[in-house]
């Protein structure tokens, strides 16, 4: 038995796998790189010894040889929003599957957004990816001066610059205002959210201008102001209080929605959908839930992620390719329990 695998309780260097195998640092620590020139024999032995001892190299001290440490920094300010969490759990797998260490960092608010990418930069991440933004972010500057590109994931730069990947929400936004439309509604309304995200924009954008091209009143916006469940449930209490009638909600997203409809049926004036429909953005896990079935428009997650993921395989190799913005069509709206159609509609 080696003096290695005596000592227990310290952690196992490649100094010590050197010493344990009777070869030279160099040689031991090239076996962990698959290009790196070693006789193929000795790689086997490092590895099966390594294996056997619980040694793991360090990715630092590799970034210090090959300039790279592997590792994918996600920056997420919306955790309390159910959809983040499961974008994140998938991503995160399927960055790891391609060889990628997902390390996060958390901004308690939206406008900390640079403050968390300041963090992770100090860790020296090969790429970065931020799953929310604001329109006054800087994200996408610190990164490039701090050499790690930045792939926006279902939010946009503030400038409209660099790697994004997105769903097309002002298509989404339009969807939703035909079918309200086609189904007899003509008191229409946009729920706003957070006012300096992308999503929010391009989703209100959307709404609102299909309905002008159908021949309606430019619909009322209300003003949730973030992208929760309460946020979401104070606007549905002030929508029943206003005397301008509503029949037809489109909320930001899925949360506000849930949120929204909580409001009106609290305040006893309303019911949904008797009175008022509602429909979401997102599809989360919880509008498909019996307590909610929400009448939403699908966000193409999949396709989303599946380009993310590429993309960020692509600019660790290739960091020299012209930034571009990649919009993939909205999925289906899946209408559910929150939705009825009135007198007039088409459907």
């Amino acid at each position: 038995m080696s003096d290695v695998q005596r000592d227990k309780g310290r952690r196992v260097t490649v100094k010590d796998l050197a010493r344990d195998l009777g070869m030279s640092v160099s040689t031991v620590s090239r076996a962990f790189y698959p290009d790196a020139v070693v006789a193929s024999e000795t790689r086997r032995l490092v590895l099966e010894r390594a294996a056997a001892l619980g040694y793991r190299p360090n990715p630092f001290a590799q970034s210090l040889i090959t300039k790279k440490t592997q590792i994918v920094g996600m920056v997420v300010s919306d955790l309390t929003n159910p959809f983040y969490p499961e974008v994140m759990t998938e991503m995160t797998a399927m960055l790891q599957e391609a060889g990628m260490n997902v390390m996060l960092s958390a901004a308690n608010q939206p406008e900390k957004i640079d403050d968390a990418v300041d963090l992770l930069l100090t860790y020296q991440p090969d790429l970065v990816i931020v799953l929310a933004a604001n329109m006054a972010s800087h994200a996408r500057e610190k990164c490039e001066g701090a050499g790690a590109p930045c792939i926006f994931f279902n939010r946009l730069s503030a400038d409209g610059l660099g790697f994004g990947v997105t769903c097309d929400n002002e298509a989404g936004g339009r969807r939703v205002a035909d079918h309200l439309i086609d189904s007899g509604h003509r008191h229409l309304a946009y729920v706003s959210a957070f006012p300096g995200a992308s999503t929010n924009v391009e989703r209100g954008k959307g709404f609102c201008t299909r309905a002008v091209e159908r021949g309606f009143a430019p619909p009322v916006v209300i003003e949730a102001g973030r992208f929760s469940y309460e946020a979401g449930y104070a606007a549905g209490l002030a929508a029943a209080k206003a005397e301008r009638p509503l029949d037809g909600v489109f909320c930001a997203n899925d949360i506000v929605a849930i949120g929204f409809i909580a409001g009106v049926q609290e305040s006893g004036r309303f019911h949904v959908p008797d009175d008022i429909s509602v429909v979401g953005f997102d599809n989360i896990t919880m509008a498909g839930w019996p307590s909610h079935l929400l009448t939403t428009v699908a966000q193409p997650l999949d396709g989303m992620m599946a380009a993310t993921v590429s993309l960020a395989r692509e600019l660790a190799v290739d960091r020299g390719q012209d930034p571009h913005i990649l919009r993939l069509p909205p999925g289906e709206l899946i209408e559910r329990n929150t939705t009825r159609k009135r007198e007039g509609g088409s459907q």
